[in-house]
């Protein structure tokens, strides 16, 4: 891992770590780890055995790293920072945010096409990235965790050889966003294992067991983001009482979700 010359160097997550090194994880002294308590419950917990993968153990050499992509099944994430340090770039998802640039997704936003490598997309488009609506750039070193919001594109590089530990979790802020991704996206929702066929009917299901209130705002809250979208688009199509056509981008009202 030190002495590496690959442009694109390998990148490796394993998701059964904890398990493998015998790993224990919670706040008592003679623990491993613990998930830092700043980012609440996780609502996924739910699941319990039956949970799609959450956590990773991340090793990489100097330019080792991920493309632009969003995290799994509308998570948020937290990524923990043991060893070495890592530039990320981030942006935000919503109506007045354009994609990264050089960043092109297909209308179901089910494929992601970049340049082949972080570091062609770095060459060609990094400078026009740091100037685009919403970016947000930074290095985390040893000792340190990042959030990442629930839909927000990311990209990330280590800048030398590094270990990280990273977790997906679904926060109560972001339940509406997991319930509306695994109803209205099936064919994305991925993780979970060969047992689970339908895993929104599981979710809602489980979650109404044991956070029924939770649910009934998660499932309002759905459905008051799907008909925002909804209005906003028949606002663009037709203009009520007029002939007359038009549209704009960029208006202060828009509701963007981070």
């Amino acid at each position: 891992m030190d002495h590496n010359d690959d442009e694109s160097p390998l990148y490796l997550f394993d998701c059964s770590f904890v398990e493998k090194m015998g790993l224990k994880i919670g706040e008592e002294s003679q623990n491993h780890y613990w998930i830092p308590a700043c980012f609440g419950e996780d609502l996924f917990d739910v699941f319990k055995e039956q949970r799609p993968d959450r956590r990773w153990l991340i090793i990489g050499p100097e330019r080792s790293g991920s493309s632009f992509h969003k995290d799994p099944n509308a998570t948020s994430a937290w990524n923990a920072v043991i060893r070495g340090s890592k530039y990320w770039i981030m942006f935000p998802t919503g109506p007045s945010y354009p994609n990264p640039p050089g960043v092109y997704v297909s209308e179901d936003q089910s494929e992601v096409t970049s340049p082949l490598s972080i570091t062609e997309w770095l060459l060609g488009f990094h400078a026009e990235a740091r100037k685009t609506k919403g970016c947000k750039e930074g290095v985390c070193r040893a000792g340190e965790v990042l959030h990442v919001p629930s839909g927000w594109w990311h990209l990330v590089v280590n800048l030398e050889p590094s270990i990280a530990i990273t977790q997906n979790f679904v926060p109560r802020a972001h339940l509406a966003n997991a319930l509306a991704f695994m109803r209205d996206k099936p064919e994305q929702v991925s993780g979970f294992g060969n047992d689970v066929k339908n895993p929104y009917a599981l979710f809602v299901a489980k979650l109404g067991e044991k956070h029924p209130d939770l649910l009934t705002e998660g499932m309002a809250e759905m459905e008051r983001l799907k008909a925002g979208k909804k209005r906003k688009w028949d606002d663009l199509v037709k203009a009520e009482g007029d002939e007359s056509f038009g549209f704009g981008f960029g208006g202060g009202d828009e509701e963007d979700v981070p």
